[in-house]
């Protein structure tokens, strides 16, 4: 200890000095002895930044910690009490082969006559503090299969409605609804209000999923907040968030700041989106590709329908043209019934104008052979009673009656 030599010299220095002037106050005890070391040290080793390593990190149960600091040619002990509250800001692990700048007071611990540092602040060197405490959460959820595809939950592909866990005054609540209200205005969307920065933001989400889950609110959460420096978005790299996530039943999705930023909750949660409007438009992606997919499939159908009546139209039409209506053919059946009758009417006509000349000249011809014919030019023709032409005087009876028929008349007469 080697910055106590001073100390001891300036002790005995002091002593030697008084015995020289004859003041001879005697032995003093190992607790005054300690006392004034504690004084002379305390009060000039205040507000020290110290370098180094840390090494036999010791974690009590009343939340302190107790360490070495090291170098290569020294050792110090330190001291840090109620450190498990002070974690919850700085939030990165205590390691042995840290190396860390730390910032204290030397104090000294009369029981066992030692000093040592205690500390307030404990700073990471090369990576900063929030930095180096992401990757050892990350690491420790990682080793606990938290990361897993396996046990995430498959997000629904046409969710009906969406718990939205974000601050009332979030642009990001604006965004997801100007997205959802162009692609999906049908998705009821229920908001969990809660803060998305500060010391209590990580609680207040962690008590969002568990409403959601309660109540059973939604088919599927989505955790979103702006972008924002690491600070800014520190309350999603909480363990109890992570472990909230993990254990909802309701699948999350997690959009966290810009495309650039990570947070253990997208590490966790069953589906990460860069963006808050990238998390709309993953939710109501295939509400958009359904009714994409259903309106080129209304397209084709009514193009298939057009070419299918254009088809029946043409396939009626060429019916139509040979099938004739009723009326159509009675109006034929009468048309040809007049034609016909006409033309019956004109071969009869030819047949009665034929069988006219025909029997004309048969009249002529028998009017030219008619005994009429021949009385005209003097004959008379001799007929008895009954009608009976006589042709031989020998025919002819006494006192026989007799008719004499002439060309303009018969006249009755008597055989002597």
């Amino acid at each position: 200890m080697s910055n106590q030599l001073p100390l001891f010299s300036q002790l005995s220095g002091s002593a030697s000095k008084k015995n020289q002037e004859g003041a001879s106050p005697g032995p003093i005890s190992v607790t005054e002895l300690t006392a004034r070391i504690k004084n002379n040290l305390e009060s000039d080793f205040q507000e020290l930044w110290v370098r180094g390593e840390i090494s036999n990190l010791k974690m009590a149960s009343s939340g302190h910690v107790y360490f070495s600091l090291k170098d290569e040619g020294a050792t110090i002990a330190c001291a840090a009490f109620g450190w498990n509250k002070k974690k919850q800001k700085t939030a990165f692990e205590l390691t042995d082969g840290l190396d860390v700048i730390c910032r204290g007071n030397i104090s000294v611990y009369a029981p066992r006559g030692n000093y040592q540092l205690l500390i307030d602040t404990i700073e990471p060197i090369g990576a900063g503090a929030l930095q180096l405490a992401f990757e050892q959460l990350k690491t420790k959820l990682e080793k606990e299969g938290l990361f897993d595809q396996a046990r995430k939950r498959p997000i629904p592909k046409y969710p009906n409605r969406i718990v939205v866990i974000t601050s009332p005054q979030a642009a990001a609540l604006r965004d997801v609804l100007t997205v959802l209200k162009r692609r999906a205005p049908f998705i009821d969307v229920l908001l969990i209000p809660s803060l998305v920065q500060g010391e209590d933001a990580s609680a207040k989400l962690v008590q969002a999923i568990a409403l959601a889950n309660h109540h059973n609110l939604g088919e599927v959460i989505l955790l979103t907040r702006g972008g924002g420096s690491i600070e800014d978005l520190w309350s999603f790299n909480h363990e109890e968030l992570a472990r909230a996530i993990a254990k909802s039943k309701i699948p999350v999705i997690s959009a966290v700041g810009h495309e650039v930023d990570f947070t253990i909750a997208d590490f966790v949660a069953d589906l990460r989106a860069p963006t808050p409007s990238a998390g709309a438009e993953i939710l109501s992606q295939h509400w958009v590709e359904l009714r994409e997919r259903s309106k080129q499939l209304n397209e084709r159908l009514l193009m298939a329908t057009r070419r299918e009546f254009l088809l029946k139209r043409r396939t009626l039409e060429m019916l139509a043209a040979k099938l004739k209506s009723p009326r159509d053919q009675v109006r034929e059946k009468i048309q040809k019934f007049d034609e016909l009758s006409m033309s019956l009417e004109r071969a009869m006509r030819t047949v009665l104008e034929r069988k006219q000349q025909r029997l004309e000249r048969v009249g002529l011809n028998l009017n030219a052979l008619s005994p009429l014919n021949v009385l005209s030019r003097g004959y008379a023709l001799v007929q008895s009673d009954e009608k009976k032409v006589l042709r031989s005087a020998k025919d002819i009876q006494k006192n026989q009656k007799l008719i004499l028929r002439f060309s303009d008349g018969e006249v009755r007469v008597k055989s002597e």
